[in-house]
C-alpha cells in the first residue's frame, strides 16, 4: 500500500492471478463480472461501517418511533456516503496514499495533531458501537451475562483478523460472507413482516422532521451512515492494490472503483431502509416505546416468532464481529498515517474494548451507549469531510483527476448539510429550539 500502509492488512498479498485479471480488464479483455471481481473488495469492506451495530440501534429506534418518515434519512446519508466514499477512493488510487498520510504531509502539524485526536475518538466511538452490537447479540441469542459475551466478542473479533492477516483477499472474503448475512436476514425480516410499501416510498422521498426529537435522531442515524473510519480507511484500501502507471491506466481503475462503490453501498442502504421498515412494520403500531436492541429481540418473539427473533440476533452478530474487524483496520491506518506510530493490533483492540466493558461494568444502557457513539460519530464526521473536498479540489495533489467544479460543488453542500445537522443536534444538547420544532 505504498508508504503509508497498514502492516497487517495489505494489499500486496492480492495474488499473481488476481493482479493479471485486473490487468486484463484494464485492457479490456475482458467484460461484465469477470472485469469487475479482481477490484471488488475495498468497497465491501468499507460498506460493512454503514452496516453496524449502531445502525441497528438508530433505525430500530426511528422506525418504531415515526415509522416510516425517516426513511429519507437513510437515502440522503446513503447518497452522500456514496459520494465520499468514492472520493476517498480516487484519492488514494490517482495518489498512492491515504487520506490520513496525506492530512500529515500537506496541513499544519497542530492542525494535524488536533485531526488525529477527533479521528481518535471517532475511532474509539466506532469500536464501543460495534463490540456491544455483537456482545449484545451473543448475550441475547444465546442468554450469556453481557460481560461473557464482551469477552467471547474480543476472542471471536480477534481471530477473524488473525484469519483475514494471512491474506487481503481473504480478509474481503470473510467481510464479504458477512455482509451476506447481514442482508439475507433481513430479506427473511421483510417476508415475515411486509412493510406498507406506499408509506414506505413517501418516507424514502419526502423529508420530514415530526418534531425536534427526530432531529437528533436523524443526526445519529447520518453519523451512523456516514463513517468518518470507512472514509479514511477506503483510501488506504486501495492505494497500490492494482497497478497503474498511467492517467489512463488509473482511469480506468477508477471507473472500476466507483462501479464497486455505486454496488455496495446501495445494498447497504437497502439493508438500512429495510431495518427501519421492519421495525415499523412491527413496531410503530402497537410498540412505539421500541427504542432498544434487547427491548426489540424480546418483542419479536411473541409477535413474530422465536424463527424471527433469532434472524434478526444472527443479523447483528455478523454486523458485531464484521465491523469489528473493519474498526480495528480503520484505526491502524489512521494511527499509523497521521503519526507514523504503529502498535500491535492486538494491543488496539485492548486498548479499545476498554470503554465497552467499563459502560457494562457501570450499568449504562447499552442501546443508549450504542446511540451515543453514533452522535459522537457525526460530530467528527466534517474533519475527513472537508479534508477530502480540500485535497481532491486541489490540482497539486490531484493533477488530471481534480475534482470539476460540478462535482466539488456538490461535496461542499453535502458537507454544509451534516455540518448543519450536526449544529442542530449541540443546540438540541444545551435545550436550544432553534425552527420551532420543540
Amino acid at each position: 500500500m505504498g508508504d503509508a500502509a497498514m502492516t497487517e492488512f495489505t494489499s500486496d498479498t492480492l495474488s499473481s492471478r488476481t493482479v493479471a485479471a485486473g490487468e486484463a480488464a484494464m485492457a479490456g479483455q475482458s467484460h461484465g463480472l469477470r472485469a469487475m471481481l479482481p477490484f471488488a473488495g475495498p468497497a465491501v469492506i468499507a460498506s460493512i461501517a454503514y452496516m453496524d451495530p449502531g445502525n441497528f440501534a438508530t433505525n430500530i429506534q426511528a422506525g418504531s418511533k415515526y415509522g416510516y418518515a425517516l426513511l429519507w434519512v437513510v437515502v440522503l446519508a446513503n447518497v452522500i456516503a456514496m459520494l465520499f466514499q468514492a472520493l476517498s477512493a480516487k484519492l488514494g488510487i490517482v495518489t498512492g496514499k491515504s487520506l490520513a498520510a496525506h492530512c500529515r504531509d500537506r496541513f499544519p502539524m497542530p492542525l494535524v495533531w488536533a485531526m488525529w485526536a477527533v479521528s481518535e475518538v471517532a475511532a474509539m466511538a466506532t469500536d464501543l458501537g460495534e463490540f456491544l452490537g455483537g456482545a449484545i447479540g451473543l448475550s441475547l441469542l444465546f442468554g450469556l451475562p453481557l460481560l461473557i459475551s464482551l469477552g467471547i466478542t474480543a476472542i471471536v473479533t480477534y481471530a477473524l483478523m488473525v484469519l483475514g492477516g494471512r491474506g487481503f483477499r481473504r480478509m474481503e472474503l470473510i467481510i464479504a460472507g458477512f455482509v451476506a448475512v447481514i442482508g439475507l436476514s433481513y430479506l427473511v425480516e421483510l417476508v415475515i413482516a411486509p412493510p406498507a410499501w406506499g408509506a414506505f416510498a413517501r418516507g424514502a422521498v419526502i423529508p420530514t422532521l415530526p418534531d425536534f426529537d427526530a432531529v437528533g435522531l436523524a443526526v445519529a442515524m447520518i453519523g451512523a451512515t456516514v463513517m468518518p473510519h470507512a472514509i479514511y480507511l477506503h483510501s488506504a484500501l486501495v492505494t497500490g492494490r492494482m497497478p497503474a502507471a498511467t492517467d489512463a491506466l488509473r482511469a480506468r481503475v477508477l471507473r472500476f472503483s466507483n462501479r464497486e462503490v455505486l454496488i455496495a453501498l446501495s445494498f447497504a442502504g437497502l439493508v438500512n431502509l429495510a431495518m427501519i421498515a421492519m421495525a415499523a412494520a412491527v413496531f410503530h403500531t402497537g410498540h412505539p416505546d421500541v427504542a432498544e436492541i434487547e427491548t426489540a429481540y424480546v418483542t419479536l418473539t411473541p409477535l413474530l416468532g422465536t424463527g424471527a427473533a433469532a434472524v434478526f440476533m444472527i443479523s447483528l452478530l455478523a454486523s458485531g464481529f464484521s465491523s469489528s474487524v473493519v474498526g480495528t483496520m480503520a484505526g491502524q491506518s489512521i494511527m499509523q498515517d497521521f503519526m507514523h506510530v504503529r502498535i500491535p493490533v492486538w494491543l488496539r483492540r485492548g486498548v479499545t474494548m476498554l470503554p465497552a466493558f467499563a459502560v457494562v461494568a457501570m450499568g449504562v444502557n447499552a442501546t443508549d451507549s450504542l446511540v451515543a457513539s453514533q452522535m459522537v460519530l457525526s460530530i467528527a464526521l466534517p474533519v475527513p469531510m472537508i479534508a477530502l473536498l480540500i485535497l481532491t479540489g486541489r490540482r497539486s495533489v490531484m493533477g488530471a483527476f481534480t475534482n470539476s467544479r460540478p462535482l466539488q460543488a456538490v461535496a461542499i453542500v453535502a458537507t454544509v448539510v451534516v455540518l448543519s445537522l450536526n449544529a442542530l443536534l449541540l443546540l438540541q444538547a444545551v435545550g436550544i429550539d432553534p425552527i420551532g420544532l420543540g
